[in-house]
């Protein structure tokens, strides 16, 4: 089994913003495969499965944690131990301020950077999962130039940016194909 995590915070307040990414992503795969999300109160997360033997050959599960970002580790966990997935099974789709917007970065593993989510994702995992991250870098704005992280990336997009965020959806979903199909080196070679 394959579990594909996207990161975010839940709830209304949240949903369209730059750290939401995560959440939209894993949203729009579900749609494209015609499966729905339901909350499931053991794991504190939404969770949709997708069975497409075309797409992939093993199960895929897809989570929403609603433990807030700073405590998805905690979901991840609980999830992965129920399942009996291995880290190496596990994919984190996030948004990420130091990549330009709409940037797709993926990589088998490594630390955290300055995500609170990944941080506590690793915390609780450790490093051997596959991130495939999004830019949301915005006109030069960097985590080291910015003095509040938190609101920035609790913020909305820009209307000029949302262009740019639906294209990088769109590949978004390429590549998450691509790695359940062809494998994620194939993804990295293609995408990144």
């Amino acid at each position: 089994m394959i579990l594909i995590v996207g990161l975010g915070n839940p709830g209304e307040k949240y949903a369209k913003t730059r750290h939401n990414v995560g959440f939209v992503l894993v949203d729009a795969l579900a749609f494209k495969y015609k499966t729905e999300f339901s909350y499931q109160k053991k794991f504190n997360s939404e969770i949709a499965e997708i069975n497409d033997p075309e797409l992939c050959k093993e199960s895929i599960l897809l989570a929403k944690p609603h433990t807030f970002m700073n405590n998805s580790g905690d979901a991840v966990q609980k999830i992965a131990a129920f399942h009996k997935i291995p880290p190496e099974n596990i994919w984190l789709v996030y948004d990420e301020l130091d990549l330009p917007l709409g940037q797709l970065k993926i990589r088998r593993s490594g630390g955290p950077g300055s995500h609170n989510g990944v941080k506590s994702v690793v915390a609780h995992l450790g490093r051997e999962f596959a991130r495939f991250r999004i830019g949301i870098e915005s006109r030069g704005i960097t985590a080291s130039t910015l003095q509040d992280t938190a609101s920035f990336v609790l913020s909305d997009f820009f209307s000029q940016e949302k262009e740019q965020i639906v294209d990088a959806l769109d590949r978004g979903i390429g590549a998450l194909e691509t790695a359940l199909h062809e494998g994620i080196e194939s993804a990295m070679n293609r995408y990144n």
